[in-house]
């Protein structure tokens, strides 16, 4: 019987990384001068998650769902994604900023064989004073327009910046122009692919004296010029309710913040579960056994567990997403 599923993370180095995945949410990952990402729950070719609780420790998120599939994912995520797992769940560390950037959405993927597009959505977890976030531009722009301003350098004068603070939220549509800036951790739920096209690096190098490459001509090609909505996620959030942040076709997530027993009927949603806690501890319980997960953790409730009693040690927040 599949249970309640917690994977090992994994780290990767950017030239932008900092320390606040191991300082904010007790990470340790080891050597790395500038940790930027930590993947939690991912299905990327050669970056698949390793299960690290129970009998299935040791095997990778890929191998499950071959052998579990609908089991696993649900079955009409199975029926539409197969082997393929839909989401890449991480956490994103910017010490400094990162690049002016967009994702293609489906169609661009299609067309370019490239694995899916990439829509994503963010939730602030601790912002140092001043940090804000690029989201889309002031003003329209189109594509000559906006080739002119990255030849000459003016690109950012163009850009739209919105202050931000821990709790914020934002849904940003494949084929966005955004860019994550410094002092920023956030949570990261994504379609599951790698995907970016870079716009502009502010002329940085790398640790080699080195420019990192830039993509104008395939941004240009995915950005969505018409795509004017640049604010972030407006939400309540009352305790012991369950919140919504984001309903789309590729993901819906909600938001916890609870002290009281949390009772979760999943037997209609067909789909997997996913919990990202933001704070405190929570223990999971269900017919195939409790497991326990902490701030800066993430866990995989199986399509086949209809319902499960999360418990608050004493209070807790989380993320809870799944397939539409």
């Amino acid at each position: 019987m599949l249970y309640p599923l917690k994977f090992k993370p994994q780290f990767f180095d950017k030239i932008w990384g900092g320390e606040k995945i191991k300082t904010v949410l007790n990470k340790d990952f080891a050597l790395l001068p500038n940790c930027g990402e930590s993947w939690e729950i991912s299905g990327i070719e050669n970056h698949s998650s390793v299960i690290s609780n129970g009998f299935l420790a040791g095997n990778t998120l890929n191998e499950i769902v071959e052998i579990y599939m609908g089991d696993l994912v649900g079955e009409k995520v199975f029926d539409c994604y197969g082997n393929d797992f839909p989401l890449l769940v991480k956490f994103i560390d910017a010490k400094d900023k990162l690049s002016v950037q967009v994702h293609p959405d489906d169609d661009y993927a299609l067309k370019h064989r490239l694995s899916m597009g990439k829509t994503e959505m963010w939730y602030v977890l601790d912002a140092d004073k001043g940090a804000k976030m690029n989201i889309g531009f002031k003003e329209p722009i189109n594509k000559e327009q906006l080739q002119q301003r990255i030849t000459n350098g003016t690109l950012e004068e163009v850009l739209n910046y919105i202050p931000i603070q821990s709790g914020n939220a934002f849904y940003i549509p494949a084929g966005k122009v955004h860019a994550i800036c410094e002092g920023t951790l956030l949570v990261e739920i994504q379609q599951s692919s790698d995907v970016t096209f870079r716009l502009y690096d502010y002329m940085r190098k790398d640790a080699k004296g080195n420019y990192r490459d830039l993509h104008v001509a395939q941004a240009c090609e995915a950005i969505h010029f018409e795509d004017n909505d640049n604010e972030s996620i407006a939400y309540l959030s009352k305790k012991n309710v369950t919140t919504n942040l984001v309903k789309s076709c590729y993901f819906i997530t909600n938001i916890i913040d609870f002290d009281q027993v949390v009772e979760k009927i999943y037997a209609e949603i067909d789909s997997f579960v996913i919990y990202v806690c933001l704070e405190g501890k929570a223990k999971i319980i269900s017919n195939q056994g409790d497991e326990f997960v902490c701030k800066g953790e993430c866990i995989l409730i199986p399509a086949s567990m209809e319902d499960v009693i999360i418990e608050p040690m004493p209070t807790c927040k989380v993320l809870e997403t799944y397939m539409p």
